[in-house]
């Protein structure tokens, strides 16, 4: 293990924007892990833990210790005829995790394919798509706490798991390194999940009407590739934003004015609206500002097109904040976690 200064973290988060890091060092295992972060106690610095780079902006340089996590491996802990418990270190990558669990046959995670970063991430961010969370299967997640170096299990209900919410960036944000997550996934009888956003129409176009859950990942990584942009060839982290949550009454209101509105119902009886759709409507999609821009497929997606800096990106997400509060009377929220 290497400690370095005021290293360059362009090329360890997928917008591609230029920041330094203090000290900077790669950890493969845990007693190298426990090694940096008694240097981090020692010298009372600011804390990072990257993992792919997917989810986070720097806006400036970061002024402490960051931690690159190469927590790798991936066991079964558990089966019976019904299911089985997957354990994947947090520095296992995520679409690639996926794919491993689906060429075994094992459900429960098909519609999160081809989404970026890593495993330890995955819990932290609650991360969903078409219809599922990842909540929906995680059973328990493995980590180490930061100031003790002692190891911490959080069962599911333990991890206050909400939409794109979790402990681990509330209550518990900065105290612990995940290092493991436990998954339940079925065996047979897999609960397919087809009716959320386009998969039901790319299955029809691909004419296969009893899919199996690789058909669904396929679909969903047709409709991903189809809208999203490749962070290896224009920086970006996915989605920015969360879909913002709202009233029946605020919903009615907004969808008087604009009968079209994407929206889904929750079981509670708020509405969840596609941020997406609300840029679009709002004039976002495909705006570029120098190389800070709005990607022309997809507006839920932020992109740097070239040497944008993390200041310029974050500040175009500030004008569309407001410009959203102010056609729709709705606050969108970032996804993105904000380095500065």
């Amino acid at each position: 293990m290497e400690i370095q200064e005021k290293y360059s973290l362009k090329n360890f988060n997928t917008f591609g924007v230029e920041a330094k890091a203090r000290f900077f060092t790669e950890v493969s295992n845990f007693q190298e892990l426990k090694k940096a972060l008694l240097f981090r106690r020692q010298h009372e610095l600011k804390l990072l833990f990257i993992g792919g780079g997917s989810n986070l902006l720097f806006v400036d340089d970061f002024d402490g210790i960051v931690i690159k996590l190469n927590l790798k491996g991936i066991e079964i802990t558990k089966e019976d005829d019904n299911y089985v418990w997957i354990k994947a270190m947090a520095s296992e990558n995520w679409h690639e995790f996926v794919l491993y669990t689906i060429n075994h046959n094992y459900g429960g995670l098909e519609n999160l394919s081809l989404i970026p970063g890593n495993v330890g991430t995955a819990p932290i961010q609650n991360i969903g798509a078409y219809g599922v969370e990842v909540k929906d299967t995680i059973t328990e997640v493995e980590t180490l706490e930061i100031e003790s170096g002692d190891e911490h299990y959080f069962t599911n209900e333990n991890c206050h798991f909400g939409y794109r919410e979790s402990i681990f960036k509330n209550e518990a944000k900065g105290r612990f390194a995940l290092v493991g997550v436990t998954f339940k996934l079925t065996k047979n009888n897999h609960k397919l999940h087809t009716d959320y956003g386009a998969i039901k129409q790319e299955l029809e176009n691909q004419h296969i009407q009893n899919p199996t859950i690789k058909d669904i990942s396929n679909a969903v990584i047709s409709i991903r590739q189809s809208k999203l942009p490749d962070p290896k060839e224009i920086g970006n982290s996915g989605s920015f934003f969360k879909n913002p949550l709202v009233s029946e009454k605020q919903f009615l209101e907004i969808k008087n004015n604009y009968p079209e509105i994407i929206a889904y119902k929750n079981e509670d009886g708020s509405y969840k609206l596609a941020a997406g759709w609300l840029m679009e409507k709002a004039g976002w999609k495909g705006k570029r500002f120098g190389d800070a821009g709005v990607h022309e497929k997809q507006a839920l997606v932020l992109v740097n097109y070239g040497n944008s800096t993390g200041k310029e990106i974050f500040e175009l997400s500030n004008q569309i904040i407001d410009d959203i509060q102010t056609k729709f009377g709705v606050t969108i929220e970032r996804e993105v976690n904000i380095i500065q």
